[in-house]
């Protein structure tokens, strides 16, 4: 066979051999590979402590899909609408890579408070696994941060009056709301400016630092491992069993599950979508395709301004917890106070999810604020694109008027 073959053919695999072997010798990727396939993990690591993994790979899966929606997104207020239009209609198998993304952003959150939901109620947060914890609130406020900036990119109706509602609500919070609120927006109203703030915190800064900090959260896990649970004694290195291919195979298996349940909802239930963004129109409800949207809307509307007071104290007192419970205790009935902060923060997340996702909303902050959207500027860029679907960077023939709300889109 080796003479049969030409040996120009065979230059290329012994230059990567060569190549890699320099490598190898320089970073022993060889020896770390298998050291990380001979690593035991103790006995009472099961499916419950999948979660963290499934979060990795749904983080994983939105990046990819991510990137291949920025391969056509172009994030102006005159093309943002007609490119996410023109993936979901004209780009092979666009439609699908869209819904995953969306419903990949849905699916996160509900796996990272699964995941720290099951942290809590073990007390692994306490000492020395504290900074695990820390960095797992603030990968929470990054995942959030990520839907949030995100939910504004297709800038159709809903998102646009809906991103309008939650920051005209966060300016009311006393101290920073207001300025945090114009520092996002890019003035008083949703325009151009703010499209392309929300797209470069979501596209460029919460990636790498969503990347750092995973990166710290690995770290610290592999070395204080995983909590035991209450009587049980860490396992030391040699003891357990093997990582592989035990929770490996563990882990393979919950991936692919999520990922069938992702294509699954991707396919059935495809994010509906409303009219082009239009700053003079205003819809007459809004309906939410993210369920933090639904959470914050309900917080919105029963609670006010203050919805978002009681969250940062609720995460406050999140990052508070391992100084304030740091004994040897992990029975959760005797730990009251943990017992009562779990219950508020996740039965209020899901109590919260659940009246905002049955009920559809018509915007406020328009009638508020008398005057504002009216004057909002058509001359620098908000004004509503054609709502015909053309090719980005390709004038539509005759443009119409932009849709009152526009009816879901089942297919788009």
């Amino acid at each position: 066979m080796k003479a049969s073959l030409d040996p120009s053919l065979l230059s290329i695999p012994r230059f990567l051999g060569l190549l890699y072997g320099r490598i190898d010798r320089s970073l022993s990727i060889e020896e770390a590979w298998e050291k990380a396939m001979r690593r035991r993990l103790p006995s009472y690591v099961g499916w419950r402590h999948a979660f963290g993994g499934i979060t990795y790979f749904l983080f994983i899966l939105l990046v990819v899909t991510g990137v291949l929606l920025t391969l056509y997104y172009r994030p102006t207020a005159q093309e943002a609408y007609r490119s996410t239009q023109y993936v979901a209609t004209e780009v092979p198998m666009g439609w699908l890579v869209r819904d995953l993304h969306v419903w990949g952003a849905n699916l996160i959150v509900l796996a990272v408070l699964a995941h720290m939901a099951r942290v809590l109620f073990a007390g692994a947060y306490k000492p020395p696994r504290e900074t695990s914890w820390f960095i797992g609130l603030l990968l929470l406020g990054v995942v959030l941060a990520f839907g949030a900036t995100g939910h504004l990119l297709p800038w159709d109706q809903w998102a646009y009056w809906t991103t309008s509602e939650v920051l005209f609500a966060l300016g009311q919070v006393p101290l920073f709301g207001h300025p945090a609120a114009t520092l996002l927006a890019g003035g008083e109203v949703l325009s151009d400016a703010t499209l392309n703030r929300f797209y470069t915190l979501h596209a460029i800064l919460l990636p790498w630092l969503a990347f750092t900090l995973l990166m710290l959260h690995f770290t610290v896990v592999r070395r204080y491992g995983v909590a035991p649970p209450k009587g049980a004694a860490r396992a030391s290195d040699s003891e357990g069993v093997p990582f592989f291919p035990n929770h490996l195979l563990r882990s393979f298996i919950a991936s692919v599950a999520v990922l069938a349940l992702a294509i699954s909802l991707a396919i059935l239930f495809p994010r509906p979508v409303s009219g082009p963004a239009d700053p003079l129109n205003v819809p007459g409800e809004l309906t939410s395709t993210w369920v933090v949207v639904d959470v914050s809307l309900a917080l919105v509307r029963y609670i006010g301004h203050w919805g978002f007071t009681v969250f940062l104290l609720l995460g406050l007192a999140m990052a508070l917890l391992p100084f304030a419970d740091r004994g040897a205790e992990y029975r959760l009935r005797r730990r009251p106070l943990v017992l009562a902060l779990g219950v508020i923060f996740f039965a209020g997340f899901l109590i919260a999810w659940a009246v905002g996702a049955r009920q559809s909303y018509e915007p406020t902050s328009a009638t508020v604020r008398p005057g504002v959207h009216a004057e909002a500027l058509p001359s620098s860029g908000a004004a509503a694109p054609s709502a015909e679907v053309a090719e980005p960077g390709v004038e539509a023939d005759d443009p119409e008027p932009a849709d009152d709300g526009g009816a879901p889109g089942g297919d788009q």
